[in-house]
């Protein structure tokens, strides 16, 4: 048991399960196309929700969240890198925050990745529909609801359905799906903000909106909030940081390279959006904006709207492939550390996937999706957009606190990268790295998820009615296991983190850790002799 956690006293947590662990198939592009599939296809998904929100000013919109992104990706690649284990923000909150704070964490963020699978699969629909304009115009009245798109509903269960056969095939499998598609998409969005800057933009439409279409403070704090659903999906390579080969030395190329690639996408087709077409062109259309921008692209424009159309459908369904992966992971991590029951955590002895948590929180999104569409069929992404914020928010914001922390509880565990901007302090004979950025990371996740509850009516009774629904469950287990609700079980995480370093090969990182060990251990026993 490492130093900084004191065990409750009288109570100790099963012993964590040894049987079949997840395979490492992950590779250097694939642990990139994990994050590209769920973040480079949120702007197919947000742009459209973000424009007629924010209106002139959703670049702006764009641009600030995307800084408090980058902070959260920052902060992610330190952690992932340090603490290559399936389960993410979840994992990283309770190793600095103890076990009511990941499962706080954990519980946000699979709220999170259920709306990411029904969110991306419904949008996914929606860039289908664009050859089918009828089945997007198609409504029915279902009793006291009304406005209710079936078509559209049944597309989407129908792609979740798919999606659920290939990850009980694999991790390499549908790892494979992610590079194949999410290469192609790469090309064709270069190609579609080259070509749309060169041959349609206007700075002077920019400007016009900007001066005259400006929203209102409250249109604007909700289009930022929704801004955010751009960056979401960092997650997906922590989640897959334990099925990665050497995630030490790929995390961290993969998450950088993917902060600035997804930032850089984002803030682009957010201004040249304005720069082609005004906003009030985008209500209505939020299910394929994309592809409603290519349309309008000069002499490309044939062509280039059905095959954004494509290309928006096929990048929106690995990202909801994403999110079965990063659910079904989270789920396993959770079983194990006893927030949920170890019924959850069964590996297949054969395909090494957690098929049950596949099949029951991927039946969580279906669920999720049909209640989106009895809102009707105008506002079913918005509603999944809405809860999709606040579950992100809450969850990054759980993750800055634990990063802080851990720098001071666990400085002994080698980081590969660390984020930067940081103010050394040595006590007692260690040096500990304050982070600057992450206090500012933090502040701004704060700002975003006050936004989502002040302007958000679903957000704000469904996301915490949804932690609360999880509470219960959670009070309930620990007590039929006679655990503590509040406090944390004694976890040995020295030796854990022994035992990732060897799984993941990296035995440079392991030598080091062993050595600052030795030091420490050293340095006590001199200090008692003293």
């Amino acid at each position: 048991m490492s130093s900084h956690e004191q065990p409750p006293s009288g109570e100790a947590c099963p012993p964590e399960p040894s049987g079949a662990q997840l395979r490492r198939d992950v590779s250097v592009w694939g642990s990139y196309m994990w994050g590209f599939a769920d973040v480079g296809a949120d702007t197919y998904a947000a742009l459209g929700l973000v424009i007629v929100a924010a209106q002139g000013a959703a670049g702006l919109a764009f641009a600030l969240a995307g800084l408090v992104y980058i902070m959260i990706g920052l902060a992610y690649t330190e952690l992932a890198s340090a603490y290559p284990v399936a389960g993410g923000g979840q994992y990283f909150s309770l190793r600095g925050l103890g076990d009511f704070a990941g499962f706080i964490a954990g519980s946000a963020l699979l709220l999170d990745y259920t709306i990411d699978i029904a969110l991306f699969a419904l949008a996914s629909a929606g860039y289908i529909n664009f050859f089918f304009p009828a089945l997007r115009a198609n409504s029915v009245n279902l009793g006291p609801f009304h406005d209710v798109n079936v078509a559209w509903c049944a597309e989407t269960i129908f792609l979740i359905g798919v999606l659920v056969l290939l990850n009980l095939r694999g991790m390499r499998e549908s790892s494979l799906l992610n590079e194949v598609v999410g290469a192609i998409g790469i090309f064709i969005e270069c190609a579609i903000v080259i070509l749309g800057f060169a041959l349609a933009w206007k700075p002077e439409l920019l400007a016009y909106q900007w001066q005259h279409e400006f929203p209102s403070l409250n249109r604007f704090m909700y289009g930022s909030s929704l801004a955010i659903i751009s960056f979401v999906g960092l997650e997906s390579i922590s989640q897959a940081a334990q099925e990665t080969r050497r995630p030490a030395t790929i995390v961290p190329r993969t998450s950088l390279t993917l902060i600035f690639t997804v930032f850089l996408f984002a803030v682009a087709f957010s201004n040249m959006s304005l720069g082609i077409l005004p906003w009030k062109q985008f209500d209505g259309r939020v299910g394929d904006p994309v592809a409603l921008l290519a349309q309008n692209i000069p002499i490309i424009g044939l062509v280039a709207g059905p095959l954004a159309a494509l290309l928006g459908a096929a990048i929106l369904l690995i990202s909801a492939n994403s999110g079965v992966m990063s659910a079904s992971r989270l789920t396993y991590s959770m079983s194990r550390f006893s927030f949920i029951s170890r019924w959850f955590d069964v590996v297949h002895p054969r395909r090494r996937t957690p098929d049950r948590t596949i099949l029951i929180f991927s039946g969580i999104a279906v669920v999720q999706t049909l209640a989106a569409f009895l809102f009707g069929k105008d506002k079913a992404m918005d509603i999944l957009g809405n809860m999709y914020a606040f579950g992100a928010t809450l969850g990054y914001m759980l993750v800055f606190i634990a990063m802080i922390r851990l720098r001071i509880i666990d400085p002994y565990t080698p980081r590969p990268y660390r984020m930067p901007l940081n103010i050394p302090i040595r006590r007692k004979g260690v040096t500990y790295y304050f982070p600057v950025l992450g206090v500012i990371g933090f502040l701004g996740v704060s700002t975003i998820l006050f936004e989502v509850i002040w302007t958000h009516q679903i957000g704000r009774i469904a996301g915490p009615g949804w932690v609360v629904l999880c509470f219960i469950y959670y009070a309930w287990y620990r007590r039929s296991q006679r655990l503590r609700v509040f406090r944390s079980c004694p976890h040995d995480w020295e030796t854990q983190q022994k035992q990732v370093l060897e799984s993941a090969e990296e035995f440079d990182l392991l030598e080091q850790y062993k050595l600052a060990l030795a030091a420490r251990d050293r340095a006590r026993s001199n200090n008692k002799e003293a």
